[in-house]
């Protein structure tokens, strides 16, 4: 009878912790993660200047904003009557609503998950389900709604007469490829809940993966906290700029749209990272401008320490930060482990969470944008119309600097944190 009795007790406990995480949570964290994400869209598309595009297309390009934040494919159009042909292209992700998106998501996903020593992979399984049909219907409902066309302004007067001529007239429009940009959106949540796993020392893990926490959840939150590190400084740095030079719309277009973007590509080129590319045209970088300076060239150009110090000697700051920086994420790393993990393990996982760190900043950060105006096939209309601007990085040789200072950093973090990781020994052994 009390056998029965407790195994039936073990259901209902069983029940009510799935029961915790049910569908009201899934729909709680979805929503809020795309309320979030399109409140930071918004807001920053709207001190960029969008709310005066033509034709209401402002909530479509808030819309696509949050479809290319999470990785989706908004493919541009363009059409200038029957004498005439427009080309227009945009790659870019806007990180500060991606991460936006990502830290509420996260937050959603972990709150029900909070003092739980270990959860079976069935019932984590379901949770992550939960969420991902959810993210699937409202995926859908977002890819649907960012499609719009509106007309370009010849701007010249003489232009305008023109256009009119030959029917000219330029239209641009843009739509979303719906199954690749739900298929994209559906991998950038798994990463988002897999990372939030990762990252957090109080979520539990079925009981197959936590030998595998000592070496990967300290190395995660380290890099996390660094990426989140160089966010609020970027931030910080931005609001003293517009505070003492002006320009605080524009300053602020940048923080709630692109503000990773640029930190992250400091951190890359700190560690000696090379990234190339050009700008033509009315397209630009927004800040700092000595960015724009470097590739406002007639050929590719090369940005990294070296270049950018012939314009501006302050950026060999940028190589002071990363030391410090990433001597403190290896010191956190460390003092998160156990004491029993050796110094040169602590700089082998250093290299390797630094090194698919800066793999993903390479893959995110890539900038692409393209538009022309032609008449009856020869060359661009002019008055500013055309333009291209375009940056990459030298992923592999990005990835390959981060081997050295990973190892050389960890291995110093670790020395630092020797007498903080004997205090952390028994909370590591008693969640293990």
């Amino acid at each position: 009878m009390s056998s029965h009795t407790s195994s039936g007790q073990a259901r209902t406990s069983g029940a009510r912790a799935v029961a915790r995480h049910g569908w009201v949570h899934a729909l709680g964290t979805v929503l809020g993660g795309l309320l979030a994400m399109m409140v930071v869209a918004t807001l920053g598309l709207w001190a960029a200047g969008a709310a005066d595009l033509p034709g209401g297309a402002f909530a479509p390009v808030v819309m696509a904003t949050v479809v290319t934040a999470v990785g989706g494919a908004v493919k541009l159009s363009g059409s200038a009557g029957d004498f005439a042909d427009t080309q227009a292209g945009l790659t870019v992700i806007p990180l500060s609503v991606t991460l936006t998106g990502a830290l509420v998501i996260a937050w959603g996903f972990l709150r029900p998950l909070r003092h739980r020593a270990v959860a079976g992979a069935a019932e984590l399984a379901g949770w992550a389900a939960r969420i991902a049909v959810l993210w699937l219907l409202a995926l859908i409902g977002l890819t649907l709604a960012a499609r719009h066309t509106f007309d370009i302004s010849l701007g010249d007067e003489e232009l305008g007469e023109l256009g009119d001529l030959f029917g000219a007239s330029p239209k641009i429009g843009f739509t979303t490829d719906v199954p690749l940009s739900v298929f994209v959106g559906l991998v950038w949540l798994a990463g988002v809940m897999v990372l939030a796993l990762l990252v957090s020392r109080g979520a539990p893990l079925p009981a197959g993966l936590l030998r595998f926490q000592t070496s990967v959840r300290p190395a995660a939150y380290a890099m996390v906290a660094l990426l989140l590190a160089y966010v609020v400084i970027g931030v910080v740095i931005a609001l003293v700029v517009a505070a003492t030079r002006g320009h605080a719309t524009e300053t602020f277009a940048v923080i709630l749209l692109g503000m990773p973007n640029l930190v992250w590509l400091a951190l890359t080129i700190g560690l000696g990272a090379t990234w190339t590319g050009r700008v033509e045209g009315p397209f630009g970088l927004p800040m700092p401008q000595v960015l724009d300076e470097v590739l406002r060239t007639p050929v590719i150009s090369e940005l990294n320490l070296r270049t950018l110090s012939e314009h501006d000697g302050r950026v060999w700051w940028l190589l002071v930060i990363d030391v410090m920086l990433l001597l403190a994420a290896a010191f956190v790393m460390a003092a998160r482990s156990p004491a029993r993990v050796r110094a040169w393990q602590h700089a082998v996982h250093m290299a390797v969470a630094l090194m698919l760190t800066v793999f993903m900043i390479c893959l995110v950060g890539r900038i692409s944008a393209h538009y022309g105006l032609s008449v009856l096939g020869i060359g661009d209309l002019g008055g500013g119309l055309g333009g291209e601007l375009f940056l990459r990085p030298r992923l592999w040789g990005a990835v390959g600097l981060a081997v050295p200072w990973g190892l050389v950093t960890g291995f110093a973090g670790a020395l630092l944190a020797r007498h903080v990781r004997r205090r952390g020994e028994v909370r590591s052994d008693s969640e293990s």
